[in-house]
């Protein structure tokens, strides 16, 4: 068994790019453990500059499974929270298994261009609160759900329509919480099916995600304990902004 892993990651990947997988991993897990979000736009940002799109996308897929099973198996009312998203919940599995499944079908520069535009959108959204009021009916739910799955097969960030979506409903804190939770976890499944039906996500991928993984968690758990330390809204507004200069450049990128 250890001989197939070694065979599995060492031919694939030198020991510098080993390295950067996992200092990526684990700065993009001190991020999400810190702020509570951000580990897939941290690493989309970051493995752009080494990957391609689509291998970007299925290096953060276990990371983004377990870091979502955490978070909503912590929240609450979980059952209550998956009754009300329900319709949500379903179209963003949908759609994001159909994306995910077709991911190699749409050409690289428009795969950097839908990264950069959802870093640019996610950092956005939090720097300068963007929403608006909506209301009750399913329908808003069913479209946020289905752009939302469209965006997350591409690129693997699908949280800027999910939190628009529950800042313009006024959604409290807990039931916040419990709802990006939930929404991002059933997100994750389909996505890792999709791209196992592509063809993009291989046993040598997996491996990789695992190392990716185990430094994302490392990372989760220095930005936890940093948090009680340093000023959370200066060090959001710098990832922030670090995000949308990211970004911008993954757009630029793309079109150039």
């Amino acid at each position: 068994m250890t001989d197939f892993l070694m065979a599995s990651l060492l031919p694939s990947l030198d020991p510098v790019i080993i390295g950067a997988i996992i200092a990526i991993f684990l700065f993009s897990g001190i991020i999400k453990g810190f702020l509570g979000l951000g580990l897939p736009a941290a690493g989309m940002a970051l493995l752009t500059l080494i990957f391609e799109p689509t291998e970007a996308i299925v290096l953060l897929l276990l990371p983004i499974i377990v870091t979502n099973i955490y978070q909503f198996s912590r929240s609450q009312d979980r059952f209550q929270t998956a009754r009300r998203y329900k319709v949500f919940a379903l179209a963003i599995m949908i759609s994001i298994f159909v994306t995910a499944w077709h991911i190699t079908a749409f050409p690289t520069e428009i795969l950097t261009i839908v990264i950069g535009v959802a870093m640019i959108a996610f950092a956005s959204q939090w720097l300068f609160g963007l929403s608006f009021s909506i209301g009750p009916g399913v329908s808003w739910q069913l479209g946020a759900g289905v752009i939302s799955g469209i965006l997350g097969g591409l690129s693997s960030i699908w949280s800027p329509p999910v939190v628009m979506y529950l800042m313009a409903r006024k959604t409290p804190k807990e039931g916040f919480i419990a709802a990006t939770g939930f929404l991002f976890l059933v997100g994750s499944v389909p996505l890792a099916v999709g791209l196992f039906m592509s063809g993009v996500l291989t046993m040598v991928a997996v491996i990789k995600s695992l190392l990716g993984l185990g430094a994302a968690l490392i990372g989760f758990r220095i930005g936890e304990m940093l948090r009680a330390h340093i000023s959370q809204d200066m060090f959001r507004k710098a990832v922030l902004i670090a995000f949308m200069i990211m970004g911008a450049r993954l757009v630029f990128n793309g079109l150039a």
